[in-house]
């Protein structure tokens, strides 16, 4: 397996694990308070074209020459952790006290 397939296997991975905790944070903004579930719900509509951009980026990756593919990786790499940043703020918002 070459290089650029295990990175690309090791994102696609990542990106369905995010998958799922997005889709955890959706049921909890639903069991929220109306107020609390507003601000939960704009956090995770955020988080959607993230993710969709990195997907988009993965299918562009398996088109892309083993030779060019590590130029392509930096505008990825970029785009995921943009995705992890974003994510792991709607977290923390989801473990704030509610007051």
């Amino acid at each position: 397996m070459s290089q650029q397939e295990t990175y690309q296997e090791q994102l696609e991975a990542q990106l369905k694990e995010w998958g799922t905790k997005i889709e955890e944070l959706k049921t909890k903004a639903e069991q929220a308070t109306a107020e609390l579930s507003q601000k939960y719900r704009e956090q995770i509509e955020e988080l959607w074209p993230k993710q969709e951009e990195i997907q988009k980026r993965l299918h562009e990756l398996k088109d892309t020459s083993e030779a060019a593919w590590q130029e392509f990786q930096g505008g990825l790499e970029r785009a995921w952790q943009e995705l992890r940043g974003a994510i792991e703020k709607a977290s923390a918002k989801f473990k704030e006290p509610k007051s």
